[in-house]
């Protein structure tokens, strides 16, 4: 009888040890997984000064709004408080799931998205006001990908690391807390674009 309760023991300790190892390794990895991939982006929080500084960049724009790479959707949902309709896009399912909560908490779930995905496999052409909390391995490739994919009246908000080849057109913020602003039509050359005149249209 003593040994059968000492193996019941053991199945229970072993089952449980086993349980929140699994747990244990569920909440770990889309944390870790990040730092294994060829470009890391590890979750970092935004402070209050850098999330202060983006709405200062935000300032008299409108239209819509994305967060790549939105952590705990503190962005998101400071975007959304000031009248943005704002989407996130984040790969840590963990993190997504919290954003929502925080969104409904704070009462703007209705204004605000979180989706779970890659950001390399997202088209960010609907967004007219892009936010980035990048590493500077992935900025050259992304300076591309939003050249290619977004509207003239974009304005693209970098946080903590500029962009390599855009000239930005307001800064603010000093060390970690700086944030750049790039509008885009001044990048491409839009305005300048827009008001040449053909030959043709002079005829």
């Amino acid at each position: 009888e003593g040994g059968c309760r000492r193996r019941s023991w053991g199945l229970l300790v072993t089952a449980g040890v086993g349980g929140a190892l699994v747990a244990l390794y569920a909440v770990v990895t889309p944390f870790v997984t990040p730092a294994l991939r060829k470009v890391c982006l590890p979750f970092v929080p935004a402070t209050s000064a850098q999330i202060q500084n983006v709405l200062k960049m935000l300032e008299n724009r409108n239209g819509s709004l994305v967060d790549i790479g939105s952590g705990d959707g503190r962005i998101v949902i400071a975007a959304a408080k000031r009248g943005f309709k704002a989407v996130g896009y984040e790969l840590n399912p963990w993190l997504v799931w919290y954003s929502r909560y925080r969104a409904w908490r704070d009462g703007v779930h209705q204004n605000t998205k979180f989706y779970i995905s890659d950001l390399w496999k997202v088209s960010f052409s609907p967004y007219t006001n892009v936010v980035v909390f990048g590493v500077p391995q992935m900025m050259p490739q992304l300076e591309k990908k939003l050249e290619e994919e977004l509207e003239c009246n974009a304005r693209i908000i970098a946080c903590r690391f500029p962009f390599p080849c855009w000239i930005p057109d307001q800064t603010i913020g000093e060390g970690i807390d700086t944030v750049w602003a790039y509008d885009l039509k001044h990048s491409r050359g839009c305005e300048t674009k827009s008001l040449e005149i053909t030959p043709e249209a002079e005829s």
